[in-house]
C-alpha cells in the first residue's frame, strides 16, 4: 500500500540499532551525532501466527507475509526548525511518512554520549515536539496569510477557512499536537490539507538497558506519566538485545535466547504489531495450493478495494467475494470442509472487509 512508518528522535538514543533490529538491514549505528544524514530505507515483515496457521492447514508450495515500509531517519536537535543540524531534511523525510516511531532513550551509559549531554526522555521529547510543533506553526502561518487575503471579499469558505486556522494556530500556541486538534466535519478537508507534521500518530519505544526491559526504569516510568495526556501506546525495548536475538540464525536460537532473557517475543514484534495498528490497517489472506499470503488494508475497506491490492483489474471487474472468517477456517480445517458445512459466504460490493478474513475474488474483464 506505500504506506510508511518512520523512526525518529535525538541523536544517538538507538534508532538505527533498532532499523537494524527491525529490517535485518544494516544501517551504521554509530556513536556519535548525526551518524544517520539521509534516510535509510527498510521493509519490515509483519508477524502474523494465523497465517502460518493457515499455510499448515493448506500446504502451499509458497507463503507470503505482508509488511511496511520504514525509513530510519536523521536525529533530530533543538533549532531544527530553523535548519540547525540536519533540520531542514529531518522535516521533509518526516513530511513523508504516515506514522512516526519515536524513540527516547532511557538508559544511563557513560560510553554513549547523549547530544545534550545527560539523560532525560521528558527533555527529549519535548524538544522533538517543539521543533514539530514550530514548524507547523511556520506552515499555518503562510496559509492563514493567504486565507486573510481572500476573506477580504467576503467569501464565506475563506472566511471559514481564517476561523478554523486562528483556532488552530491557539491549538499550537497552547503547545498542543495537531493530532488532539478537535475538528469540525466540515474543517477536515482543510486540515488534511495542511499535511502537518504533527497531526502523525505517534508510538513511543522506550529504549532502555537489559535489566529494566521487563519492568521498566525510573526514566520511562517519568516518560509514562509526561505523556498520560495523550493516549499514547509506550513500547519497552532493548535495541541491544533486539540487535543480538537479530543475529541469531535459527528460530530455536531466538526462543532460547529470549526465554533466558525473561521474554516471551522479541520487542521488534510488538513495534512491528504497534505500527500496523497505529496505520489503521488490518490484514486479508488468499490461500491456494499456489500460495497461502498475507494482504494489508486500511480498517473499512469494501472487497472491491480489497481486491485492487491483488490487481487493479480485480475491482475494475469485481464480481462477488467469496469469504470465509479465519476462526472457522481453522475450525473445520479445509475449504471443502468450510463450504460442506455452510460456513463460506458470498458477499457483494458493499461488504467490509474484516481482519482475519480469507477472500477468493470472482471478476470479469
Amino acid at each position: 500500500m506505500g504506506l510508511k512508518c518512520g523512526i525518529v528522535g535525538l541523536p544517538n538514543v538507538g534508532k538505527s540499532t533498532l532499523f537494524n533490529a527491525l529490517t535485518s538491514a544494516k544501517a551504521l549505528a554509530a556513536n556519535y551525532p548525526f551518524a544517520t544524514k539521509d534516510p535509510n530505507m527498510g521493509v519490515i515483515t509483519v508477524p502474523d501466527p494465523r497465517l502460518d496457521k493457515l499455510a499448515e492447514l493448506v500446504n502451499p508450495q509458497r507463503v507470503v507475509p505482508t509488511n511496511i515500509d520504514i525509513l530510519d531517519i536523521a536525529g533530530l536537535i533543538k533549532g531544527a526548525s530553523k535548519g540547525e543540524g540536519l533540520g531542514n531534511q529531518f522535516l521533509a523525510n518526516i513530511r513523508e511518512v504516515d506514522a512516526i516511531i519515536h524513540v527516547v532513550r532511557c538508559f544511563v551509559d557513560d560510553n554513549v554520549v547523549h547530544v545534550d549531554g545527560s539523560v532525560d526522555p521528558v527533555r527529549d521529547k519535548e524538544i522533538i515536539d517543539l521543533e514539530l510543533l514550530f514548524k507547523d506553526m511556520e506552515t499555518l502561518e503562510k496559509r492563514l496569510d493567504r486565507f486573510r487575503r481572500a476573506a477580504k471579499s467576503g467569501e464565506k469558505e475563506a472566511l471559514r477557512a481564517v476561523e478554523t486556522s486562528e483556532r488552530l494556530m491557539k491549538h499550537f500556541e497552547a503547545s498542543q499536537p495537531a493530532r488532539t486538534f478537535a475538528y469540525e466535519f466540515d474543517e477536515k478537508e482543510l486540515f488534511e490539507d495542511l499535511f502537518l507534521l504533527t497531526a502523525k500518530p505517534v508510538l513511543y519505544v522506550c529504549n532502555v538497558d537489559e535489566d529494566s526491559v521487563n519492568t521498566g526504569n525510573a526514566l520511562t516510568e517519568a516518560f509514562r506519566q509526561s505523556i498520560a495526556a495523550e493516549n499514547a501506546e509506550i513500547i519497552l525495548i532493548s535495541a541491544g538485545i533486539e540487535a543480538d536475538i537479530a543475529e541469531l540464525e535459527t528460530k530455536e536460537e531466538r526462543m532460547e535466547f529470549l526465554e533466558a532473557m525473561g521474554l516471551h517475543e522479541p520487542g521488534v514484534n510488538r513495534i512491528i504489531q504497534a505500527s500496523y495498528k497505529l496505520l489503521d490497517l488490518i490484514t486479508y489472506f488468499t490461500a491456494g495450493e499456489k500460495e497461502v499470503r498475507a494482504w494489508t488494508i486500511r480498517t473499512g475497506t469494501k472487497a472491491p478495494q480489497a481486491a485492487a491490492v491483488i490487481h487493479t483489474d480485480f475491482e475494475r471487474g469485481f464480481i462477488r467475494a467469496e469469504v470465509i472468517k479465519y476462526a472457522d477456517f481453522i475450525a473445520y480445517g479445509s475449504e471443502q470442509a468450510i463450504k460442506e458445512a455452510g460456513k463460506m459466504s458470498v458477499e457483494g460490493k458493499e461488504y467490509v472487509v474484516g481482519d482475519g478474513d480469507v477472500m477468493h475474488f470472482r471478476f470479469n474483464v
